[in-house]
């Protein structure tokens, strides 16, 4: 449901790229705005889970311990927990 109202302001290239797009679809130029600012953040998002991904990979290896409930009183510690 849309419940929010903005205004913009467009240069004439702009205004022109943005209603030439929205005839062309079919759909209103509102509509055409909301498309981008999605694929706009859907894309940050996606940077930002990648360079996530980069930094695990890039990390040195650990040692792990064998018994999980180590590992749970480990990962609790680290996290400033007191185990359970």
């Amino acid at each position: 449901m849309l419940d929010r109202r903005m205004q913009i302001l467009l240069d004439r290239r702009r205004y022109e790229k943005v209603t030439r797009l929205a005839r062309r679809r079919g759909i209103p130029t509102a509509a055409v705005i909301r498309e981008a600012i999605d694929q706009l953040a859907d894309e940050d998002e996606w940077e930002e889970r990648r360079r996530a991904i980069e930094a695990i990979l890039a990390a040195e290896p650990i040692e792990v311990p064998s018994d999980p409930k180590d590992l749970r009183r480990e990962l609790d510690e680290a996290r400033g927990r007191f185990p359970r």
